[in-house]
């Protein structure tokens, strides 16, 4: 499948995550977060690192790039979207996702191995993982706490769209140790920890992240 990554000013895993597309088998496909054009991919991926307006909040500004339109358009006939720590920020500014990413509960940037538990492996995002299973990702961030009322906590919760769950203790005081959920189709996931830095057995925890760009290719295939 294309799968593209947009490029915002500030965006510095997008290289990280198109090189995981391509592990992953797939056909990595660069997008400009100034176009108004999705170079007719079958997938798009929101990648970490900053995007231009973060010192108002994180994504608030960049949800309005151009290309933004495009994605929420896609998203809403069903394309698959992945974003990825500053990607899942964007999500959520652009109401495509619930609630909102704050600030880490002890003001301070964290950056370590994380443990996680795929607690639903039905998104195209997630499904090369067993129900349940535990892996472990590269986590960075400084805004990563996610919160919402617990109405939306509940829902979430009761319909199953946690996608991820931090183990092992809650690195930023996220609600409920959510690491990442989906939205009601299942086909936008928002992910904080960058399961890009895990799809190689030279650097980073391993490959454990890997899944999270396989699982399109053997949903498309089998």
């Amino acid at each position: 499948m294309k799968i593209g990554v947009v490029t915002f000013p500030g965006s510095l895993d997008d290289v990280d995550a198109r090189r995981a597309v391509r592990l992953g088998g797939n056909e990595a496909v660069a997008l400009w977060h100034g176009d108004h054009d999705l170079s007719g991919v079958d997938a798009v991926v929101l990648p970490g690192g900053f995007s231009y307006g973060d010192y108002l909040r994180c994504g608030a500004i960049s949800r309005f790039s151009p290309v933004m339109g495009e994605v929420i358009e896609a998203a809403g006939k069903g394309m698959p979207v992945l974003g990825i720590c500053n990607g899942f920020q964007i999500l959520c500014e652009s109401h495509l996702l619930p609630g909102a990413l704050i600030r880490n509960d002890h003001r301070k940037f964290v950056c370590r191995d994380q443990l996680l538990r795929i607690e639903n492996n039905r998104t195209p995002w997630t499904s090369s993982y067993a129900d349940n299973a535990e892996i472990t990702v590269v986590l960075k961030n400084g805004e990563g706490s996610y919160v919402a009322d617990d109405e939306t906590l509940d829902r979430l919760e009761g319909e199953g769209r946690v996608v991820a769950r931090y183990l092992g203790g809650n690195p930023n005081g996220s609600l409920r140790d959510i690491a990442g959920v989906t939205n009601e189709a299942g086909n936008v996931v928002g992910l904080m920890p960058h399961p890009e830095h895990a799809v190689e057995d030279l650097c980073g925890p391993g490959t454990d992240g890997l899944g999270f760009f396989t699982g399109l290719v053997e949903r498309t295939f089998a």
